[in-house]
């Protein structure tokens, strides 16, 4: 017996079928990420008071 008690989580083949598209996302927010940002920036300004975050 583990103290305290562990768990451990393991993807299911469907679930790493993803993987490769989730990093293909990841790595296309950080190509553009100073865009993301600017465009952020941009609509916040144009709509204050927004609850859209």
């Amino acid at each position: 017996m583990t103290v305290p008690p562990q768990v451990e989580y393991e993807l299911t083949p469907l679930g790493h079928s993803l993987t490769h598209l989730i990093r293909a996302m990841a790595d296309w927010s950080y190509d553009h990420h100073d865009t993301i940002v600017d465009s952020r920036q941009a609509w916040d300004a144009a709509n204050p008071g927004s609850e859209i975050r």
